[in-house]
């Protein structure tokens, strides 16, 4: 992965976020810091608990308290969430600005604006907000025109479904 690129692995289906994680645990293996935040997934508290042994190599931050996947929610709870989820994404910015780490992974980040918690213009504004030296990873099921321009790499992850 170059230094300071952007890359985005989308589709239908599975595996854009397991493709992430596995750039995850290369470089934090060549000693790179590593901060991976998750948007919309439930708190599967297996899996969480796998993740979380991978610290302190690689962090882990999910703002959402939600144990159910966001679309499951109930508007009202949705509102709630989106609270939360704006504190990630702000989050999310602080660590771009100041290069906290090495390598950013936005798990689920263009899912936010499927659901229209956020707009292209606020995913281009935290995209640009990088520092020089961060690589930054987005994952989601869709990747918007507008988004392109701003990415180095583009992965387009489509797993069909298979009888057997």
């Amino acid at each position: 992965m170059a230094s300071g690129s952007v890359q985005a692995y989308y589709g239908a289906g599975r595996g854009k976020s397991p493709a992430a994680l596995g750039k995850a645990i290369r470089a934090a293996a060549e000693g790179r810091t590593v901060f991976i935040i998750q948007f919309l997934k439930g708190k599967d508290s297996n899996k969480m608990e796998y993740l979380r042994r991978l610290e302190p190599e690689i962090k882990f931050f999910r703002f959402e308290k939600s144990a159910e996947y966001f679309n499951e929610l109930s508007e009202e709870e949705q509102l709630e969430e989106v609270k939360n989820i704006k504190n990630g994404i702000n989050f999310a910015k602080k660590v771009l600005t100041t290069g906290e780490c090495d390598l950013l992974i936005l798990d689920e980040v263009l899912g936010l604006v499927d659901h229209g918690v956020l707009q292209t213009d606020e995913l281009k504004s935290l995209i640009s907000a990088k520092s020089e030296d961060t690589d930054l990873i987005l994952t989601g099921w869709a990747l918007p025109d507008e988004l392109r321009s701003c990415i180095s790499e583009i992965y387009h992850l489509i797993q069909e479904n298979q009888a057997g």
